[in-house]
């Protein structure tokens, strides 16, 4: 107690003791007697009343006990972020778990086909119904829809994804909005094809193989039938015959790739080399890493596949009757692609048709009508050939 608490106090003791000796020898006498060992009757009077009062010390601790168990299974903590979810925002947290997703999506053999999203894309008669339209009109494969899972990156695309399909995944970008059409080669461009390579090693972490596929990739065959047991497959932009040439210029915007240990390695140094290929996106520094020798050393298995089978506007497949998928790629700017990728799909309900009213057994002689308004947009350049890279022999075959 501070100095000036106590005058008053003393003050008023010290005329008392003025006025009344006797009263202060009384005083004196009581503080005497309250400060003696009490006696053994009247600890046992001490016990006796606390053991009265047990009764209502239980009950005050078992109110307390279930107000925080009803206060901890309305709430859950985050402890990456240390704060209260409301049951709502909690249920949303887990139907958004990656792993449940996954594992809802899985075929048999843990693979799940992923493609991404972004509100301009997921807009209506966009990207993203194409998508899904392709899946169902094509040759036995809507049932690949309930296999795959689709990674949105901004709220809008996530929230449009939950009225169309069943496995939708809302991907933390780290408070970047990518919800804008992002540009071909421009940031927000580059910050989403980087997130993807982070988020797909995740998933082979996770113990899942999986086909990826840019949601401009029309589905017309299962493509299944066309893989092998190479631990990393991927399309090409332009194939030069032999599937295990590594000269060939992939596009991994469709890819098939097993969860494995060099799988796993792979995308991690993939992801850690964009460090050291500013400007450049996820496939041109792929087609640059794929002669180091860490590469190499891993002992990765990779095959590139034939355009005749999985095409695309910078090299289509030409015979409708062998295409898996096609691809709206060395095309640049969503309206073009939306526009072209329409008339592909009325390209293959063409074909379709023309096989249930085929009298004959020849094989139908239609093409693809498109490009079109891609056919006059940016071609992707062909990157220079990386110094690492072998060098072609003169007269060197198709075949390895």
């Amino acid at each position: 107690m501070k100095e000036e608490n106590h005058k008053p106090y003393r003050v008023t003791m010290d005329v008392e003791s003025k006025n009344n000796n006797d009263a202060v020898g009384v005083a004196n006498e009581e503080l005497q007697s309250s400060s003696s060992p009490p006696e053994p009757e009247s600890n046992f009077d001490h016990y006796q009343q606390m053991l009265k009062q047990t009764p209502k010390m239980v009950i005050i601790f078992v109110m307390l006990a279930l107000s925080m168990l009803v206060i901890y299974h309305s709430s859950i903590v985050l402890p990456f972020y240390g704060y209260h979810m409301s049951p709502t925002i909690a249920s949303n947290y887990h139907a958004n778990s990656l792993s449940r997703i996954l594992k809802d999506a899985a075929m048999s053999n843990n693979t799940v086909i992923i493609t991404s999203l972004n509100d301009a894309w997921a807009e209506p008669q966009s990207m993203f119904d194409l998508l899904l339209k392709s899946f169902r009109i094509g040759n036995q494969t809507e049932r690949f829809l309930k296999h795959l899972v689709v990674v949105n990156v901004d709220q809008n695309a996530y929230a449009r994804c939950l009225k169309l399909h069943p496995h939708c995944y809302h991907l933390n970008t780290n408070g970047s909005d990518f919800s804008g059409q992002a540009d071909f080669m421009t940031a927000d461009y580059l910050k989403i094809v980087w997130r993807k390579i982070d988020f797909l090693g995740k998933v082979l972490n996770l113990g899942y193989s999986f086909v990826f596929t840019d949601a401009d990739i029309m589905w017309f065959r299962d493509p299944f039938s066309q893989f092998d047991n190479a631990d990393f497959q991927t399309a090409c932009d332009n194939f030069n015959g032999n599937p295990f040439d590594w000269r060939n210029l992939p596009n991994t915007g469709f890819s098939y790739v097993k969860s494995n240990e060099k799988t796993i390695q792979l995308y991690k140094y993939w992801y850690k080399s964009r460090m050291n290929y500013p400007g450049l996106h996820d496939q041109d520094v792929f087609n640059r890493i794929k002669f180091h020798p860490f590469v190499l050393n891993i002992g990765l298995r990779i095959r590139f596949l034939d355009t005749a089978y999985f095409g695309g506007f910078c090299e289509p497949s030409q015979d409708l009757n062998k295409v898996c998928t096609m691809h709206a790629n060395c095309c640049v700017g969503l309206e073009n692609k939306v526009h072209d990728l329409g008339i592909m799909l009325d390209d293959w309900r063409k074909y379709i048709k023309s096989l249930v009213n085929q009298t004959t057994t020849g094989q139908y002689k239609g093409s693809w009508t498109v490009p079109q308004l891609c056919r006059g947009s940016l071609r992707r350049p062909r990157p220079r050939p990386h110094p690492h890279a072998p060098k072609k022999k003169v007269g060197q075959g198709s075949k390895s």
